[in-house]
């Protein structure tokens, strides 16, 4: 299962110090595991959109995803792929970027033609203009660019896309976050793989102290100390410490991270998918994809 990390401190910029695929296996047991995608999206100052990522494939170079890189941002997005779909390139390398905007997902939908078609038609020009890769993640972010593009407003845009996909197309799981210089917006959709949320005052809920974070899996890790003293708000597929607060959140429940940190939530998509996909029905690349690694949730 691809593994989804987003965190929001703004209105605050902090420097934060990621670790990508830190996972502590031997290096014998990691190349026949190792995750075929590593990225990191974050935004300068003016807020542009800045992403370093790599198709990381096993027995290739390893060092960019476990280097530690210490980048500044108000927001920050992070994600392990495990290709279901599309090849070892970098653009179909999470995270993407589309009209300024970061985006991450795990699962899998097919029907991609017909995705593809829907694209093209809300868009109203070729979906080569917008989606450079081959995977089914960017395409369902292309058609939630598209109906932004139309309305002017993203979070009706994250619904109506869900909705369309989940009542036309096979959707096995489909968790997604979108991350702007100033807002983040994370939707758990449906049940098959779980996404957490954490609201961290000031110092953590254990007085003032500095976010370190590390998932169970060993795949992504995270050090903040600028944290000490502001507060924050962390998306991840996996609680990543033993603080208690960690909440899973509901099937179709989307989030959304403000810029002054301002949290909301809804059932925003309650309809389960029309075309469920299951294990069974999964093809044996996409399937493998989907299963956690190294005994992670």
């Amino acid at each position: 299962m691809c593994r989804l990390f987003g965190l929001s401190a703004s209105p605050r910029r902090i420097t934060a110090t990621f670790w990508l695929l830190d996972a502590p296996d031997s290096l014998a047991n990691q190349s026949r595991r190792e995750p075929d995608g590593v990225g990191l999206g974050v935004f300068a100052p003016d807020g542009t959109a800045v992403v370093h990522r790599r198709p990381i494939a096993a027995y290739r170079d390893t060092e960019f995803a476990r280097e530690a890189r210490e980048v500044t941002s108000g927001t920050f997005l992070a994600h392990i792929r495990y290709a279901s779909t599309g090849g070892l390139r970098v653009e179909n390398t999470h995270p993407f970027v589309q009209d300024g905007r970061l985006f991450a997902r795990n699962g899998v939908v097919t029907g991609l033609d017909r995705l593809r078609d829907k694209v093209s038609e809300v868009l109203g020009e070729p979906v080569a203009n917008l989606v450079h890769g081959d995977t089914d993640s960017e395409l369902v972010f292309a058609l939630i660019t598209a109906y932004a593009r139309r309305w002017g407003d993203l979070e009706r845009s994250i619904v109506a896309a869900v909705d369309w996909i989940g009542a036309n197309l096979p959707v096995y799981a489909l968790n997604l976050i979108i991350t702007t210089a100033t807002d983040l917006w994370a939707l758990r959709y449906p049940d098959t793989h779980p996404l957490y949320v954490l609201v961290r005052p000031a110092g953590g809920h254990q007085g003032r102290r500095h976010l370190e974070h590390a998932s169970a899996s060993g795949r992504v890790r995270v050090r903040c100390g600028d944290l000490t003293g502001a507060p924050a708000t962390v998306v991840a597929s996996e609680p990543m410490d033993e603080d208690s607060h960690w909440r899973l959140l509901e099937p179709g429940e989307l989030l959304h991270v403000a810029a002054d940190q301002r949290l909301t939530s809804r059932i925003a998509v309650p309809a389960a998918p029309r075309h469920p996909l299951r294990p069974g029905d999964l093809d044996q690349q996409a399937a493998r994809s989907q299963h956690s690694r190294s005994g992670a949730p």
